[in-house]
């Protein structure tokens, strides 16, 4: 094996090469994902937190910065760390547009730091150091040559100072002065500076850590099953939707249904001949993924509808399914971008034991398909987005190549920024990242499948750790037209109750299919599925019907506008509760100004009790200390006294309790109202 051959060439630098390298080591930077192989997520407006370690050899001190842009900007804006111990350093900034930027660390040897540090341990010790306040003179004269403006201005005052004074306790005290101190900073001349690789990091527009997601089928808004709804009903609830405090909106698929293996009511094979089959068998004669179902409206009632849908503070969210009825016309425009089987069949789509023959999906990697198929999918986002679309759910991502989702999403937001799309992928934790990695705003989540105490807390507490914290934003649904949750079947009112809280006080992001408000459960026996499945059927419902719990969703979705610390995931902690039944965990905001308490009983037939500790310690109060509480389902206030207090749930009335903690150094008004 020849040298250049030996594996070890790459770890063992040469002579020349050690003589360049940097002398101060940039590690373990955050929020980073893979190595800056995609972009950690931020949000417009808020701090991204940074942390990194810095080192280097001997005692001197070190200075270091966050620099930070909006990708293809020229210059950097920058922003000091601060060192935290153990060669931690810690920072902040905050994006104000919402772009792909990118951020380094910078970090260098402070001359002027190090002699302050060192003149001050030498004058505290009474030893002799006129030669090291000539040496602070030179540093400032040199810095005064360096600086130019209104810093020039300072330095040369305080070289003045000390050219000026003979005496040598003014020029210690000139020379280790605060002032001093920050204006030579502003002058270093940055020795040994270390820059570390340039990070990507996505800012997105709010709604995609924090909104309120209803889902309904256009069709079913109607008054009798024998009537198809219409886009123009649709606008008939949109005040009940806005009232219950949701602002995105969204259906399934909108597009022609095919009829060639239609599935009839509650997935039948056989179909009748007024069934509407299911919408995600998209596709007839009527056309495909640029066409609406011609009983929904025209292009002109779906715009009104997203007029309407603004001027009420909702945003619409469409369907982006990838996947053809035996009817869509691309079968017969381009044969090649499908999968046939030997006898000259389709093949149409499986998910072991159930068969979808009324659906067939497209072959990304067909010699036909590449690069055609893939700007068609890309066109068909676009079609929507012109029609004042934002938001796409996308069904079963994680079955379509990743590289075909960072190439689509990235081209999409490239043209506008502010598309968001949601990934409804139920799947392997890694493949589940990966989306999120590759573009994907936000994602469906294991939330609906987490009912105990322990298990909630260890999901909470798993998604606020790296790596998913910076790549995965979970948007917690309690319900779809797919997922009948087993806990919801046998819990009844309580249960629909427990559920919504977890969800939205657990997520900046939350979801409900339509019926959920009013605690629909009849499954098909044995079966996470609803009996009577509104994708076979066109379903109306009477949303004031006894029972309904739409007041209490609409006092969730209020508190969670109002309350800072639940405009995301992030910020949970758990607390303890002696009783495995009922989760406590706080959600606060990084400065303690916001801090919300939430205790919910996850035993929905029978009450739990048990004592449970304040937080005191996150504020720095003693054990005993008075703090004020305030429910904020019902307004109720009271003071509480030290840290051991006792919780009694009963899930009849209320299976949860939502508090508002506020410490003595900030005394709300106690009139309740106010």
């Amino acid at each position: 094996m020849t040298d250049s051959a030996n594996p070890r060439d790459s770890i063992h630098p040469s002579l020349e090469q050690a003589l360049q390298m940097p002398r101060i080591a940039i590690e373990s930077t955050e929020p980073v994902v893979n190595e800056g192989r995609f972009a950690a997520k931020a949000i417009i407006g808020r701090p991204v937190a940074v942390c990194t370690r810095i080192f280097t050899d001997g005692h001197d001190k070190l200075a270091a910065a966050v620099c930070w842009r909006q990708k293809g900007e020229q210059t950097w804006r920058r922003t000091s760390l601060k060192a935290t111990g153990n060669d931690w350093w810690e920072g902040e900034f905050t994006p104000t547009q919402v772009a792909l930027h990118e951020f380094r660390i910078e970090a260098w040897w402070d001359l002027y730091e190090t002699y302050r540090y060192e003149l001050g341990k030498k004058h505290a010790a009474g030893v002799p150091v006129e030669l090291e306040v000539e040496e602070g003179r030179l540093h400032v004269e040199r810095a005064v040559q360096r600086s130019e403006g209104e810093l020039r201005g300072t330095l040369e005052d305080i070289l003045g100072r000390l050219n000026h004074s003979h005496l040598s306790e003014e020029r210690v005290s000139v020379l280790l002065a605060s002032e001093t101190a920050n204006a030579m900073r502003a002058a270093d001349p940055r020795d040994h500076c270390s820059e570390s690789a340039a990070f990507p990091l996505d800012v997105e527009r709010t709604r995609a850590e924090f909104a309120s997601w209803y889902e309904l089928f256009p069709r079913s808004e109607t008054d009798s099953p024998e009537r198809h709804g219409t886009f123009r009903d649709v606008i008939k609830r949109l005040p009940m939707i806005r009232d219950m405090g949701f602002d995105v909106l969204y259906f399934p698929p909108i597009h022609p249904i095919g009829r060639t293996h239609r599935k009839g009511r509650n997935n039948s094979l056989e179909a009748g001949p007024n069934d509407p089959g299911s919408p995600y068998a998209i596709g007839s004669e009527d056309g495909g993924h640029d066409a609406i179902h011609p009983e929904l409206g025209d292009f002109d009632d779906f715009r009104a509808l997203v007029q309407a849908a603004a001027d009420k503070g909702l945003e619409i969210a469409l369907d982006f399914a990838i996947q053809c009825s035996q009817d869509h016309p691309w079968l017969k425009e381009h044969p090649g971008w499908f999968s046939w089987r030997p006898d000259g069949t389709i093949k149409y789509a499986e998910n072991p034991p159930k068969k979808y023959q009324d659906i067939v999906n497209v072959d990304f990697y067909a010699d036909d398909a590449m690069p055609d198929l893939w700007n068609a999918l890309r066109d068909v986002v676009w079609l929507w987005v012109e029609q004042g679309v934002k938001i796409f759910r996308v069904d079963n991502p994680h079955t379509k190549p990743l590289p075909f989702w960072e190439w689509l999403i990235a081209d999409i937001r490239a043209r506008d920024p502010d598309v968001m799309f949601l990934s409804e992928a139920f799947t392997r934790p890694a493949v589940m990242a990966g989306l999120g990695k590759v573009g994907f705003n936000q994602s469906y989540t294991y939330f609906t499948w987490r009912n105990t105490k322990q298990e909630m807390g260890e999901y909470l507490t798993e998604l606020n750790e790296t790596p998913w914290r910076d790549c995965y934003r979970p948007n917690f649904f309690v319900n779809t037209p797919d997922i009948n949750p087993f806990f919801l079947h046998t819990s009844g009112r309580p249960g629909f109750l427990i559920r919504a809280a977890l969800a939205t006080m657990g997520s900046g992001l939350w979801g409900m299919y339509s019926g959920f408000e009013l605690c629909e459960a009849a499954p098909v026996p044995g079966k996470e599925e609803y009996l009577n499945s509104e994708k076979y059927e066109i379903r109306p419902r009477d949303y004031r019907a006894p029972g309904n719990i739409i007041w209490e969703i609409a006092q969730l979705n209020r508190i969670r506008r109002q309350n800072p610390a639940l405009h995301t995931h992030l910020g949970f902690q758990l607390y303890h509760v002696a009783n495995d039944n009922i989760l406590y965990f706080g959600k606060r905001t990084a400065d303690r100004s916001n801090f919300i308490l939430v205790a919910v009983c996850m035993d929905p037939h029978n009450a739990q009790e048990g004592s449970f500790e304040l937080p005191l310690w996150e504020f720095g109060l003693p054990d005993d200390a008075q703090t004020y509480g305030e429910d904020l389902m019902n307004g109720h206030r009271w003071t509480w006294y030290g840290k051991s207090q006792w919780m009694r749930i009963e899930p009849w009335h209320l299976p949860f309790g939502i508090w508002r903690l506020t410490p003595p150094s900030a005394e709300p008004d106690m009139q309740v109202g106010q």
